[in-house]
């Protein structure tokens, strides 16, 4: 497995801070990969991380994946308590057991570590982009 890294992303209005690992399941048309991108008002690398690995492990790769360059994006908000407050799939990759899969992982990972004592909000939004990479 490839290191998670941190990269920017902007989403409307709000800055995401992501975090993108290669996952390990060679595919056909290439290899399955995770970004995760959350709000930029959390500023805890440590946290960002262990939400990352979860939903990480919780992934399955369906029998069936989209063409190489397609992507799901599942968007979540988690409360304070660590909890999915609630999560959908925002972008369609093509294939419905692709988008499927990339939100029950997300759901599945539930509830994920309680919210930082440092960040100052109510509820943390959390992008999950599952793709195929060649």
């Amino acid at each position: 497995m490839n290191a998670p890294i941190q990269r920017p992303w902007r989403t409307g209005r709000r800055l995401l801070a992501g975090l993108v690992l290669l996952l390990a399941l060679p595919l056909a048309a290439g290899q399955a990969s995770l970004n995760v991108y959350f709000q930029s008002t959390l500023k805890d690398a440590g946290y960002q991380k262990k939400v990352f690995q979860k939903v990480a492990a919780a992934w399955k790769a369906p029998a069936t994946f989209p063409k190489a360059g397609k992507k799901c994006v599942v968007q979540a908000v988690l409360s304070r308590d660590g909890r999915v407050q609630s999560a959908f799939v925002s972008t369609e990759s093509g294939v419905k057991a692709w988008d499927k899969a990339s939100l029950a992982a997300v759901e599945s990972s539930s509830p994920f570590p309680p919210l930082p004592e440092s960040y100052a909000h109510k509820t943390l939004e959390a992008h999950f982009h599952v793709a195929v990479v060649p």
